[in-house]
């Protein structure tokens, strides 16, 4: 029967038998290092792992994600080797790098071509060493086994159409992939790869065009959650260009997205401009830290799509914070500005957090003809205490502060006062950015000058 040990059993004596695999001898016994079976050979004890540290070889089949594509290269995590369950994986993982040539016995012009970031592909390891490198071209079995639709996170499935040989159910999507012969655990698959055929002309469109027209880098990967990431995208209609540089969408498409809270919902920004038109590429800045910076730019398919957008949008609020959304392009002189409420415009402070625009517009209602409320919200969107309220006509301003100026409001006494002009003499070079991305900006240095300095210690 064999005997199941764990680190720090005696598992014999020193003067009986010498220490193997897996042994030390200490005070004169022999203590189990690792947890395993016993075994005993000519007197010499050792400890033998059922799940021994893989080291993967050459000729091994090996089961990976992919989690980097450049150019002419790329890299998988090693999840698994074929035909040794019985091995893990090392604790720190291994990689695997693989060549644009070594996907499928077809021209690419891009690893981007026929694998994307999150694959599943099975491969041949051809060299270890420093660098574990992979072969998915001289073997069917070899290539992509599961794939995921980048628009809309759904299972890719095997069809055949022209050069594309995969389809996303849920929208239709059509792209190419480096089949393996079993992808999505049928047989025949690697057969649609179309080995050594030119490209037809639709395809060719989309691929030569170089990297950059071709692969355009997007921050956020809609099947993860969240956390930012950079991955090839080029089964969309944006980002066409010529060789190492990427051609600018048409005049109007592109939009700026100022104004923004810190935790914005990037979906929901999504979809309140999807609602206008098809969409090309869509990003919301982040800073180091990951944190959104507050702006963001969106590109529609056509200039009308972008024009309505702007229409429908720019003042709109979301989390209480109302966003910009105006041309990227345009040059500043033509950015149109959003009319501001004519009035006099007051101060209204130690408002309770409870009340509402609707319930302050109310209050003003009753002393003047037109109201327009605009409540101070921080970075994140929650209302502070205080709001301005522009009135109509000026002539009751007065008459309004002194009318309103420490009153009961839902339980707690306000104060209206006539709101001072902000001062314009602020100096140096903007640099040519808006208003709303030197804002944005400013935000960033505001948050830096809040955090405390390390205090050195004094020197004695």
């Amino acid at each position: 029967m064999e005997t199941i040990v764990t680190p720090g059993t005696v598992v014999g004596t020193a003067d009986k038998n010498r220490p193997g695999k897996g042994i030390e001898e200490k005070d004169g016994n022999l203590i189990a290092l690792l947890t395993g079976v016993v075994t005993e050979i000519d007197g010499e004890i050792s400890v033998n792992t059922y799940n021994e540290m893989l080291r993967v070889q050459v000729g091994d089949t090996v089961i990976g994600e992919v989690v980097k594509l450049n150019e002419k290269s790329g890299e998988i995590k090693i999840l698994s080797v074929e035909g040794k369950s019985n091995r893990s994986i090392m604790a720190d993982q291994e990689y695997a790098q693989f060549h644009v040539t070594k996907i499928t016995d077809r021209f690419l012009h891009n690893t981007a071509d026929g694998l994307r970031r999150r694959d599943i592909v099975r491969a041949k390891v051809i060299e270890t060493g420093n660098v574990i490198r992979i072969d998915m071209r001289e073997d069917d079995e070899c290539g992509v086994l599961w794939a995921l639709c980048p628009s809309c996170g759904d299972t890719y499935e095997a069809e055949q159409n022209g050069d594309w040989n995969v389809v996303c159910r849920t929208n239709g999507e059509r792209s190419f992939r480096a089949l393996a012969d079993d992808f999505g655990g049928e047989a025949g698959k690697a057969a649609l790869n179309g080995a050594g055929k030119r490209w037809g002309s639709e395809a060719e469109a989309r691929f030569a065009k170089g990297s950059a027209g071709r692969a355009t880098y997007i921050l956020e990967d809609v099947r993860e959650d969240g956390r930012e990431r950079t991955y090839f995208r080029f089964e969309g209609e944006g980002g066409q260009g010529g060789r190492g540089r990427g051609q600018k969408p048409a005049p109007g498409c592109r939009l700026f997205i100022g104004g923004l809270s810190r935790d914005a919902d990037e979906d929901e920004v999504r979809n309140m401009f999807k609602k206008h038109g098809k969409i090309t590429d869509f990003a919301l800045m982040r800073d180091d830290a990951g944190n959104l910076r507050g702006f963001g730019f969106i590109t529609y398919e056509s200039k009308p799509m972008a024009d309505a957008a702007i229409a429908e949008l720019d003042g709109q609020k979301i989390k209480g914070r109302r966003i910009g959304v105006r041309d990227a392009d345009a040059p500043r002189e033509q950015k149109p500005k959003r009319a501001k409420p004519q009035g006099a415009r007051l101060y209204v402070g130690n408002l309770p957090f409870k009340a509402s625009e609707d319930d302050l517009n109310s209050l003003f209602k009753e002393h003047c003809d037109k109201v327009h409320v605009q409540w101070a919200t921080d970075r994140s969107g929650r209302k502070k205490a205080f709001a301005f309220v522009t009135i109509q006509p000026e002539s009751k301003a007065d008459s309004v502060v002194k009318e309103l100026n420490g009153v009961d409001f839902m339980g707690r006494n306000i104060k209206v006062d006539i709101s001072k002009p902000q001062s314009n003499d602020r100096k140096g070079d903007k640099g040519g950015k808006s208003p709303r991305e030197l804002r944005a900006l400013a935000e960033e240095e505001e948050d830096a000058k809040k955090k405390k300095k390390r205090r050195r210690p004094k020197k004695e």
